[in-house]
């Protein structure tokens, strides 16, 4: 019988994926990882964590399985949080969320599973995986969920082979409705729980409120660049160098005028419009650029406005992930793709140009708000074949 160990989460997904593992026949326990103990920065006065891991024992208690709680608190700190912060304090905006999974459900979680005996993990995620034979060996994929609306396979774009011969995910052939069904008919008392918004980790928090015990508040000006600006007349063509096309635009104080002040531009992103709190403009206002050295803040009215918007990226060498190494490119390869720069975003035509320094992203359209430090991931139809940080 094959042991199989689930991370427990609270949630409804984990809770069904747990009962149909346990359908299957498979030997299932239940972890419940507490990775924040930290309740400063929590939103409300209630401590998600507990809840979350009450409901995760009822559960397990529900279904019959041995349930146990794990303290990753200290890994998650140094992987997860410490690297959130130097991230900010560059100016990028990281995706904790993919990171997360990476180094701690698929890596220091599923090394203690290992140690439990386990055969494989497995989580409440919408993806679903593949396995064939290529040159006498297996090759795992990993394919979108088959609910379009909760697709998580972005989340995971950071696995590697190793992980996903390790990984199931018994919910990704479902829908979400389909999901929540069970889950009454089981009586779970997650059946009818929200989805959990917010950090992966922290439950609800406050950004700027956890940035700021790192990151000291230190105000600076907030400049609006005309949409009309002689910086953006020389659009990048087809026939540009690759370098040309992901090149973004330097701005300088002098390139529009001072609309009002921030507390700190390492906590502002690009395409944000919430929070800069200047009004009186005639469309909303978007964070276009973030000088984190000189702490100034570039912005541009309306979503339309041509310094939101890019025709390429790069990827650093070191930073390129291939899920699917038999795939990877060599120098001077280019790849026909499908690409999104965000969760829930649409994909998106895109090339894949490889070089020895790394990998170029050119999309058929330009892209707004392509962020420094999230993640790129490539699929080729439902197969998400690799991913990488924007540099």
């Amino acid at each position: 019988m094959k042991r199989v160990v689930v991370g427990l989460s609270g949630g409804v997904d984990s809770s069904v994926a747990a009962y149909l593992l346990k359908e299957q026949g498979y030997e299932v326990i239940g972890i419940f990882m507490k990775n924040w103990h930290d309740d400063s920065v929590t939103i409300s006065n209630e401590c998600p964590w507990l809840e979350d891991s009450n409901d995760a024992m009822l559960v397990a208690d529900k279904l019959g399985i041995p349930f146990q709680t794990v303290d990753l608190s200290e890994q998650y700190k140094e992987r997860i949080v410490d690297y959130m912060f130097r991230e900010y304090e560059m100016g990028r905006t990281p995706n904790p969320d993919v990171l997360c999974n990476r180094e701690i459900k698929f890596d220091v979680f599923l090394k203690i599973a290992m140690d439990l005996g386990a055969d494989y993990v497995a989580t409440g995620h919408y993806c679903r995986k593949g396995t064939q034979v290529i040159d006498g060996q297996e090759v795992y994929s990993l394919l979108s969920g088959a609910d379009p609306n909760k697709d998580q396979s972005y989340f995971l774009c950071q696995l590697s082979q190793e992980q996903l011969a390790k990984t199931l995910f018994p919910v990704g052939e479902l829908q979400k409705a389909e999901v929540r069904k069970i889950a009454a008919e089981q009586d779970l008392i997650t059946a009818e729980k929200r989805d959990s918004q917010g950090l992966c980790f922290i439950g609800k928090v406050r950004l700027p409120d956890f940035l700021q015990q790192q990151l000291a508040p230190k105000e600076g000006q907030i400049v609006e660049v005309p949409a009309d600006h002689p910086v953006y007349e020389t659009a990048p063509k087809t026939e540009d160098t690759l370098q040309a096309l992901v090149a973004k635009h330097a701005y300088e104080l002098t390139d529009g005028k001072v609309v009002g002040n921030h507390q700190g531009a390492h906590y502002f992103t690009k395409g944000q419009r919430k929070g800069l709190a200047v009004g009186g403009t005639k469309e909303p206002l978007f964070v276009i650029d973030t000088d984190v050295t000189n702490n100034i803040i570039y912005t541009g009215q309306g979503k339309d406005h041509p310094g939101l918007f890019r025709k390429g990226l790069f990827v650093q060498q070191p930073e390129v992930h291939w899920v699917r190494e038999d795939l990877r490119l060599q120098a001077d390869q280019s790849l026909e793709v499908m690409a999104r720069i965000r969760y829930r975003q649409p994909l998106q035509k895109a090339t894949l140009h490889q070089t020895e320094h790394g990998l170029y992203v050119i999309f058929a359209e330009a892209q707004s708000a392509i962020t420094e430090g999230q993640f790129v991931a490539w699929y080729h139809q439902e197969e998400l074949l690799g991913s990488g940080v924007i540099s």
